[in-house]
Protein backbone atom coordinates (compact mmCIF):
# COMPACT_ATOMS: atom_id res chain seq x y z
CA UNK A 1 0.00 0.00 0.00
CA UNK A 2 1.33 3.59 -1.34
CA UNK A 3 0.05 7.24 0.01
CA UNK A 4 0.75 10.45 0.38
CA UNK A 5 -0.32 12.84 3.33
CA UNK A 6 1.99 15.57 5.65
CA UNK A 7 1.46 16.95 8.94
CA UNK A 8 0.27 20.65 7.70
CA UNK A 9 -2.94 18.85 6.19
CA UNK A 10 -3.30 17.08 9.47
CA UNK A 11 -2.79 13.25 7.51
CA UNK A 12 -3.12 11.39 4.94
CA UNK A 13 -4.33 13.01 1.27
CA UNK A 14 -3.92 10.41 -0.92
CA UNK A 15 -3.71 6.32 -1.03
CA UNK A 16 -3.84 2.97 -2.45
CA UNK A 17 -6.48 0.30 -1.64
CA UNK A 18 -4.34 -2.29 -3.38
CA UNK A 19 -1.94 -3.22 -6.25
CA UNK A 20 -4.62 -2.22 -8.67
CA UNK A 21 -4.71 1.25 -7.84
CA UNK A 22 -0.49 1.74 -8.25
CA UNK A 23 0.01 0.43 -11.57
CA UNK A 24 1.35 3.77 -12.94
CA UNK A 25 5.25 4.45 -11.84
CA UNK A 26 4.94 6.62 -8.72
CA UNK A 27 1.29 6.61 -8.07
CA UNK A 28 0.48 7.65 -4.76
CA UNK A 29 -3.20 6.14 -5.13
CA UNK A 30 -6.40 8.15 -4.87
CA UNK A 31 -7.62 11.49 -2.98
CA UNK A 32 -9.34 10.48 0.28
CA UNK A 33 -12.91 11.17 0.65
CA UNK A 34 -13.47 15.48 1.17
CA UNK A 35 -10.02 16.70 -0.10
CA UNK A 36 -8.81 18.43 -2.62
CA UNK A 37 -5.26 18.89 -4.84
CA UNK A 38 -4.75 21.53 -7.41
CA UNK A 39 -1.61 20.78 -9.74
CA UNK A 40 0.44 24.05 -10.31
CA UNK A 41 3.48 24.62 -12.79
CA UNK A 42 6.54 23.95 -11.01
CA UNK A 43 8.69 27.25 -12.53
CA UNK A 44 5.67 29.29 -10.32
CA UNK A 45 6.22 27.13 -7.36
CA UNK A 46 8.33 28.52 -4.35
CA UNK A 47 10.23 25.25 -4.45
CA UNK A 48 14.12 26.52 -4.08
CA UNK A 49 12.59 30.22 -2.70
CA UNK A 50 13.41 30.36 0.94
CA UNK A 51 11.36 33.85 1.26
CA UNK A 52 8.31 32.05 -0.61
CA UNK A 53 8.63 29.02 1.61
CA UNK A 54 7.82 30.82 4.62
CA UNK A 55 4.34 31.43 3.24
CA UNK A 56 2.88 28.25 2.52
CA UNK A 57 -0.74 29.25 2.78
CA UNK A 58 -2.19 30.93 -0.06
CA UNK A 59 -4.66 33.51 0.32
CA UNK A 60 -7.15 31.56 -1.20
CA UNK A 61 -6.33 29.03 1.13
CA UNK A 62 -4.31 26.24 -0.60
CA UNK A 63 -1.82 24.73 1.44
CA UNK A 64 1.78 25.30 -0.93
CA UNK A 65 3.86 21.92 -0.33
CA UNK A 66 6.75 22.37 -3.24
CA UNK A 67 6.00 18.75 -3.65
CA UNK A 68 5.86 17.86 -7.75
CA UNK A 69 3.49 15.61 -8.80
CA UNK A 70 0.50 15.13 -11.53
CA UNK A 71 -3.42 13.62 -11.98
CA UNK A 72 -4.54 11.71 -14.71
CA UNK A 73 -6.88 12.93 -17.33
CA UNK A 74 -9.61 10.80 -15.28
CA UNK A 75 -13.06 8.90 -17.28
CA UNK A 76 -15.45 11.14 -15.08
CA UNK A 77 -19.56 11.67 -16.98
CA UNK A 78 -21.59 12.56 -14.70
CA UNK A 79 -24.33 9.70 -14.26
CA UNK A 80 -27.18 12.47 -15.33
CA UNK A 81 -25.39 13.56 -18.31
CA UNK A 82 -24.74 10.24 -19.28
CA UNK A 83 -28.34 9.23 -19.14
CA UNK A 84 -29.52 12.64 -20.61
CA UNK A 85 -27.61 11.40 -23.85
CA UNK A 86 -28.94 7.97 -24.11
CA UNK A 87 -32.32 9.02 -23.37
CA UNK A 88 -32.05 11.86 -26.61
CA UNK A 89 -31.48 8.41 -28.66
CA UNK A 90 -34.95 8.19 -31.21
CA UNK A 91 -34.74 4.09 -30.30
CA UNK A 92 -34.21 5.12 -26.69
CA UNK A 93 -37.31 5.13 -24.11
CA UNK A 94 -35.98 5.35 -20.69
CA UNK A 95 -32.09 4.88 -19.09
CA UNK A 96 -30.71 4.86 -15.83
CA UNK A 97 -26.73 4.88 -15.31
CA UNK A 98 -25.00 3.70 -11.71
CA UNK A 99 -21.42 2.75 -10.67
CA UNK A 100 -19.92 0.05 -11.54
CA UNK A 101 -16.45 -0.92 -9.52
CA UNK A 102 -13.53 -1.44 -11.75
CA UNK A 103 -10.29 -2.36 -11.17
CA UNK A 104 -8.19 0.12 -13.04
CA UNK A 105 -10.95 3.43 -13.14
CA UNK A 106 -12.02 2.69 -9.62
CA UNK A 107 -15.79 2.93 -10.76
CA UNK A 108 -17.46 2.88 -14.52
CA UNK A 109 -20.68 3.57 -15.38
CA UNK A 110 -23.59 0.95 -15.53
CA UNK A 111 -26.24 0.90 -17.60
CA UNK A 112 -29.82 0.04 -17.77
CA UNK A 113 -31.49 0.72 -20.67
CA UNK A 114 -35.50 0.82 -22.47
CA UNK A 115 -35.63 0.48 -25.48
CA UNK A 116 -38.43 1.78 -27.74
CA UNK A 117 -41.07 -1.10 -29.16
CA UNK A 118 -39.26 -1.96 -32.43
CA UNK A 119 -36.15 -0.70 -31.66
CA UNK A 120 -32.85 -2.44 -33.53
CA UNK A 121 -30.07 -0.73 -31.48
CA UNK A 122 -27.50 -3.28 -30.30
CA UNK A 123 -24.87 -3.02 -27.87
CA UNK A 124 -22.19 -1.46 -30.62
CA UNK A 125 -25.20 0.61 -31.57
CA UNK A 126 -25.47 2.36 -28.81
CA UNK A 127 -21.81 2.56 -27.15
CA UNK A 128 -20.70 3.91 -30.67
CA UNK A 129 -23.49 6.85 -29.92
CA UNK A 130 -22.23 7.14 -26.75
CA UNK A 131 -18.65 7.54 -27.68
CA UNK A 132 -19.89 10.40 -30.04
CA UNK A 133 -20.95 12.24 -27.75
CA UNK A 134 -18.36 11.87 -25.81
CA UNK A 135 -16.16 13.18 -28.43
CA UNK A 136 -18.56 15.96 -28.95
CA UNK A 137 -18.74 17.08 -25.41
CA UNK A 138 -14.65 17.23 -25.34
CA UNK A 139 -14.47 20.27 -28.05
Amino acid sequence: MKGYGLSESTGPVSWSNGPGEIRRWGSAGKLTPSCEAKIVDPDTSYAGDPGATSATLEPNGWLRTGDLCYIDKGYQVAPAELEQWLQSHPEIADAAVIPYPDEEAGQVPLVFLVKQPQSSIDERGIMDFVSKQLKTADR
